[in-house]
């Protein structure tokens, strides 16, 4: 395990490697936070013709695909701010067009084979060069500067662009930044994860993050952390086993988003059950239970766990009452020296009807 980490290319590849995991998932939250997850995707077939370009002209790679991709990335962005119908026809023949365009002028070039192309498509970490770190050294600071220090700007445009609108922030300004930023990461993460799966280092670690946080600042920190985890352990994995580093780690990604989505199952119920239990409260029942004394209180009836007297109950207490208003109607005439009837029955009232 020790003798993993001396060589000098293992050292850089784990340096990359670590840059990515925090570049990636960076960017990736504010892509996936606009409904914008396969933007890298699409990125990374553009990127193809700027490592083209680099090839046919021999200039680095890296740069040329870095310049290729912001003007596609601007082009995405003003095509969606349109928003017009044929928007997708023409997202389509640019990412089309820009991995045909990609491969047509690799074949050209005279100084790579399918080889180097292959290392660009699905990652060759273990081929980073000492000036290929420096780049994306450079480009991942310049990333996570502008992410983080302006993370309440661009979540604001991401959530809710009319709302960033008035409050004032240049929201046109904040998005194409935005693009670039994209852009910029495609090209940081194609040496370790290669430009056709870069795109999932962007979104799975941010889509595990969101099973169990519950804030964007929690969400941006699991997923910079699944990101670091998932690229080292990648990296070593893919040495030990001889794998391509690629999809190694993305496979590793996704198993970590179904390892979080299996532990939120379980936490989200017990934070309903507490939620209700927390809204409702225990049940006050105040019934006479069988048992239960003389001084024991009596429902109310006006509750919803409140028991309805029976009709026999309810006959006894008027009855109670209808004595009780006689006898005070009798008292009171009494002593007003007025003589009360007695209460005629059914044959007094019957007889003195047939002797009318």
């Amino acid at each position: 395990m020790i003798e993993m980490f001396q060589p000098d290319f293992m050292q850089r590849a784990f340096l990359a490697a670590l840059l990515v995991g925090i570049t990636a998932p960076s960017v990736g939250i504010y892509l996936v936070q606009r409904r914008q997850a396969l933007m890298g995707d699409g990125i990374g077939h553009v990127a193809l013709t700027g490592v083209g370009l680099g090839f046919l002209f021999q200039a680095n790679p890296i740069w040329m695909a870095v310049l290729v991709c912001i003007l596609g990335a601007i082009v995405m962005e003003l095509v969606r701010a349109r928003g017009n119908q044929r928007g997708d026809i023409a997202l389509a023949m640019l990412f089309y067009g820009g991995m045909a365009g990609g491969k047509l002028l690799v074949s050209m070039s005279s100084q790579a084979g399918s080889g180097s192309l292959e290392s660009y498509l699905w990652g060759s970490i273990l081929t980073v060069s000492p000036g290929d770190l420096a780049v994306i050294g450079g480009l991942a600071a310049v990333v996570v500067a502008v992410t983080a220090g302006l993370r309440r700007q661009l979540f604001a445009v991401c959530q809710d662009e009319e709302f960033a609108r008035v409050t004032g922030l240049p929201v046109r300004v904040l998005n194409l930044l935005l693009a670039v930023m994209a852009a910029v990461t495609v090209t940081v993460a194609m040496r370790v994860v290669g430009l056709l799966l870069v795109s999932a280092l962007m979104v799975v670690p941010v889509a595990a993050a969101q099973q169990l946080t519950r804030s964007f600042a929690a969400t941006q920190a699991a997923a910079v952390s699944v990101g670091v985890v998932t690229a080292l352990l990648g990296v070593g994995t893919s040495y030990q086993a001889d794998l391509p580093s690629g999809p190694t780690i993305v496979i590793l990604a996704i198993l970590a988003f179904a390892l979080f989505s299996a532990v939120a199952a379980p936490l989200a119920r017990r934070r309903h059950r507490n939620r209700i239990a927390a809204e409702h409260g225990p049940a006050v029942c105040d019934v006479v239970l069988p048992g239960q004394g003389a001084s024991a209180p009596r429902s109310t009836g006006r509750g919803p766990n409140a028991q309805r007297p029976a009709p026999a109950d309810l006959a006894a207490e008027a009855a109670e009452g209808t004595e009780a208003a006689e006898a005070a109607t009798g008292a009171a005439r009494a002593s007003a020296g007025t003589a009360v009837p007695a209460p005629l029955s059914g044959e007094t009232l019957s007889s003195r009807g047939l002797a009318q």
